[in-house]
């Protein structure tokens, strides 16, 4: 019997479009029975942020890092066309009249897919990221628990 193909995504970015393109090559990756795993650091954490407002004990840098990044997959940005805001507004609009998932429901589908969310630790510690402030059901891990994911991946990405 074949062994099972790996699919691996290094999600680096924090804007809404290319998190979004992350989730469903790594959702279409699952429905291809491939084992998949997005490895979350820096800015690609917001996506795992939980939307309501947490409290954790922080330090003043650390509570700066959390007002500056956006709470949850639904409220990060474009990467392009912004439009002061309205950007994301306009192409939830078209997705929606579309019928195209929004990013929180592609997320919620890796879930139902056993895709394998990893928030990078090190990265947590120096935005001071809490594990309360992030989605439950994730994985928790660093460098070396994405390499031990990616040294067999068919397919490894950079997004």
């Amino acid at each position: 019997m074949a062994e099972k193909k790996k699919t691996n995504i290094i999600l680096f970015s924090g804007d809404y479009d290319k998190t979004m393109a992350a989730y469903i090559i790594a959702n279409g990756a699952a429905a291809y029975d491939h084992d998949v795993t997005i490895f979350h650091t820096f800015w690609g954490l917001n996506a795992l942020r939980k939307d309501e407002k947490l409290q954790p004990k922080k330090s003043f840098m650390e509570k700066m890092f959390g007002k500056m990044m956006p709470r949850g997959a639904d409220n990060m940005p474009l990467s392009k066309m912004q439009f002061l805001g309205m950007g994301p507004k306009m192409i939830k609009g078209v997705m929606k009249k579309h019928n195209a998932m929004p990013l929180p429901d592609l997320i919620d589908m890796a879930k139902e897919q056993d895709i394998t969310l990893l928030a990078c630790t090190m990265t947590m510690d120096l935005l001071g990221l809490k594990k309360e402030e992030l989605l439950d059901d994730i994985e928790y891990g660093g460098v070396a628990a994405y390499i031990a994911e990616g040294e067999d991946g068919a397919i490894n990405l950079f997004i």
